[in-house]
């Protein structure tokens, strides 16, 4: 089957208007890209990013509009005059409005493309000395050499493709030595649990705030043939909530994880302990250079000795633990 893509220019000021128009008209499913938008909601939620990609913040600069698919059959040109002419016709009923140009600009596009050629640019990414992050329609046995971590990674929450994740793996694969109980704060797409668990780990958990993780998770899980009885996921705020952290924290973790930004760890470092047994390790990491001594600053603050800072390109991880006793 193939689709027009059909990207109607208009105006951050007037996009609400015209996509009210077109809910009203019956297309119910559209993509608004408008920078002022995404800059509203990189304010909004600051306290989850220290770092914009720049393509990405460069892709936004200027832009709004709202994106809609239509089949190209016989009748998509009829469906185009009617729109056009509906959009010409909002555009006289708000005559002080800017509403944009309303432009109407189309692409031709096959179902497989815009469904499935996304893959493409998703391929085994070997991380470290052990694994390799494969997604998960491709052969798991990538290489016999290394323990495949199979994940879907057209979902959100992490891909093993960032510096910060793969670091995270790396301090992994040197501290999991069999049987050691571990917790992820921050678990998103549930990697970093499922890695600890494919190198010799007993048990996982993977906590998250956002409720849409812990299926993506499972589902991660499951495809590598990690259940119940080793890995669960769950929703919990281990900062805001004591009973939660409490609740979780019993019985103590022989690995804490928590690949997040500078501006969680660092009020989610004075938690960390109640989770830690003796001789356990912290491993955090998603901290921007800048931010490294902030943020070392706050684990030594909660009682935590840094043991190892590792630094890929812009970014730092860091592994601490309790002081020794004697």
């Amino acid at each position: 089957m193939q689709w027009l893509e059909l990207s109607i220019q208009t105006a951050s000021a007037g996009v609400e208007t015209v996509a009210e128009r077109l809910t009203v008209l019956g297309y119910d499913s559209f993509i608004i890209d408008d920078q002022a938008e995404f800059e509203d909601f990189l304010e909004q939620n600051r306290q989850y990013w220290d770092y914009v990609d720049e393509d990405l913040a460069q892709k936004m600069q200027g832009l709004s509009q709202i994106r809609l698919y239509i089949e190209d059959g016989p009748t998509a040109p009829e469906t185009l005059r009617q729109l056009e002419a509906e959009l010409a016709l909002l555009k006289r009923q708000h005559p002080g409005a800017d509403l944009g140009t309303l432009e109407m600009r189309l692409q031709n596009l096959q179902e497989e493309d815009w469904e499935n050629n996304w893959k493409q640019y998703y391929q085994p990414l070997p991380i470290g000395q052990k694994l390799i992050v494969v997604p998960q329609w491709l052969d798991p046995h990538q290489d016999p050499a290394r323990i495949p971590v199979r994940l879907d990674p057209g979902m959100i929450f992490g891909t093993g493709a960032h510096a910060s994740t793969q670091m995270c793996l790396v301090a992994l694969e040197e501290a999991v030595r069999g049987g050691e109980r571990v917790i992820d704060l921050g678990s998103g797409s549930g990697i970093l649990s499922i890695a600890a668990l494919l190198l010799g780990a007993a048990t996982a958990t993977g906590v998250d705030i956002d409720p849409k993780a812990e299926d993506i998770a499972r589902e991660n899980a499951a495809f590598n043939d990690l259940h119940g009885d080793r890995f669960t996921a769950v929703t919990g705020d281990v900062i805001g909530d004591r009973s939660a952290m409490e609740q979780l924290a019993q019985g103590g973790y022989d690995i804490v994880l928590a690949n997040i930004v500078a501006d969680v760890i660092i009020p989610l470092a004075p938690v960390v302990p109640h989770f830690l047994r003796p001789n356990a390790l912290f491993i955090c990491s998603g901290i921007l250079d800048r931010r490294l001594d902030e943020v070392r600053s706050a684990i030594e603050a909660a009682g935590l000795e840094v043991a190892a800072v590792r630094t890929q390109e812009d970014w730092c991880q860091i592994t601490a633990r309790l002081p020794r006793e004697g």
